[in-house]
């Protein structure tokens, strides 16, 4: 069985040309060549912005690039029919396709309404500051250049539980309507995280569920995607998600890979959530990201021995996700974290090349962000791909056993010729680790596949090494008969 791995199929600053979705269809057996078992796919729906907007602005789920809307037909990444071309292209390569759901807001409402509504504090949303008033908000959404076509339902306040702005006062603040109240299950940041931004969805509200279900149905039926990767969980009731997935489960007629983004680097918080909503999903590893930001940035003071305490990957491996950077971490964007180039190899070496949790590669890690200059990781990330296609088989053994050199092993097995490694990174000077792989390897010479190292390390008969690895760097130890196979 393969090791399965994800592309995120995009990031934040892709061209605005509405080609994206012709270029993944031609790039679909590239994808499928590097190793990828999934692509995680941005939103497709019409955002506020048009074929600006990069899909988190959703004004109309049942637009995908279909209507002339928010100034534009096509989104930012091409037309509805291109975007089914696509699904189709990269399946037929065998790579599953995962869509990406935004069901915590709407933006750029048609129509203003009168609204009942409370202010409140922005920074402590159970605070509120205000009486109950008359605010002019806009939350009506007739979808006009729709003009109806798969779904007539008119949208209002009523599906709403806030806004982020009063219209009549020109008033930028956060205001609950009527007496709604926020929904309790939700994340406690800001007091109570349920409003993020535009208009709110409202989970208690019969309705809004009955509609963004129907919509699942639709949308599924029409793409037929593989999974989902949620928008913003942590705004969201918890248990909201269970009967949206075992719907669209049910309708798949087989398990749906789901994977949710809760923001927040408190693992007991990520335990929570994966509890309250019934183990059914997935969450991403966001401690491990900030573990891995830190390191990168501590000039090699960070305990490396210590890069998977406190993540969902060392607390439940079976539901974790995990990732180095992504389109909100990169320069510039609302979570930027960004990992320095140098971590870049350390980092994605301690993803792929181990056992626990599902990696997803960063489009921008993979191809480059060329609007920040920003160059590709390059060889060594392609290579790791092939390394965890290939060979990253067998019981894994860690040798986490000092603050600045880390190892571990895949101690390969008899399925896949020549399978089996051994990692040693260092954050700090160079040094060797004496490691062993297994004896079924006895006898055999390793060889650095980065061309960090210039050694060829022959195993004894139990397979031991001594493995070195210089100043600040990343070596990957495999049989010097795959170079040739796999790396020539």
């Amino acid at each position: 069985m393969n090791n399965k791995v994800i592309l995120q199929g995009f990031e934040w600053d892709l061209p605005a040309d509405s080609q994206h979705w012709n270029k993944l269809k031609e790039m679909s057996k590239e994808i499928k060549e590097y190793g990828f078992t999934a692509i995680w796919l941005p939103p497709a729906y019409k955002g506020t912005d048009g074929s600006e907007d990069v899909g988190y602005g959703v004004y109309d789920y049942y637009d995908l690039g279909e209507f002339d809307q928010k100034g534009s037909v096509p989104t930012k990444y091409g037309t509805k029919d291109e975007y089914l071309e696509a699904i189709k292209a990269l399946q037929e390569q065998g790579v599953e396709v995962y869509a990406d759901i935004v069901f915590n807001h709407l933006i750029g409402a048609d129509e203003k309404e009168v609204v009942p509504a409370v202010k409140y504090n922005t920074e402590n949303r159970n605070e509120p500051i205000s009486d109950e008033e008359e605010i002019e908000a806009w939350t009506k959404f007739t979808f006009p250049g729709r003009k109806g076509t798969y779904n007539d339902y008119v949208w209002t306040w009523h599906n709403f539980s806030g806004v982020d702005y009063d219209d009549r006062n020109k008033d930028h603040g956060i205001f609950n309507f009527a007496d709604k109240g926020w929904e309790n299950q939700v994340d406690d940041e800001m007091g109570n995280y349920d409003y993020l931004m535009g208009c709110d969805l409202d989970m208690e509200n019969p309705e809004t569920v009955e509609q963004l279900n129907k919509w699942g149905q639709w949308y599924q039926e029409l793409t037929g995607v593989d999974g989902y990767r949620l928008d913003a969980v942590k705004h969201i009731e918890f248990n909201y998600y269970a009967d949206w997935i075992l719907n669209r489960r049910e309708e798949k007629g087989k398990p749906l890979f789901v994977v949710g983004e809760y923001w927040s680097g408190d693992l007991p918080k990520l335990e929570e959530y994966l509890d309250s909503s019934g183990n059914l999903i997935y969450l991403f590893d966001v401690p491990l990201h900030y573990n891995l930001y830190e390191a990168s940035h501590s000039n090699g003071e960070y305990d490396m021995s210590q890069i998977f305490a406190g993540t969902l990957t060392a607390a439940r491996e079976d539901y974790a996700v995990t990732f180095v950077d992504n389109h909100d971490t990169q320069v510039g964007q609302s979570l930027q974290s960004w990992i320095d180039g140098w971590f870049k190899v350390h980092a994605y070496s301690l993803i792929l090349l181990r056992k626990a949790g599902v990696p997803v590669v960063f489009w921008g890690d993979l191809f480059g962000i060329p609007a920040q200059e920003i160059a590709p990781v390059g060889d060594a990330l392609i290579h790791m791909l092939k390394l965890r296609e290939k060979l990253a088989f067998g019981n894994q053994v860690d040798y986490f056993d000092d603050s600045n050199c880390i190892g571990w092993v895949l101690t390969g097995d008899y399925e896949h010729e020549l399978s089996g490694l051994a990692v040693v990174m260092t954050n700090a000077q160079g040094a060797e680790k004496e490691m062993t792989i297994s004896a079924i390897h006895g006898g055999e010479t390793f060889v650095d596949i980065l061309r960090n190292n210039e050694a060829k390390v022959v195993l004894d008969d139990t397979g031991k090494g001594l493995f070195p690895v210089n100043d600040g760097q990343v070596s990957i130890y495999v049989n010097e008969k795959l170079v040739e196979k796999y790396f020539s």
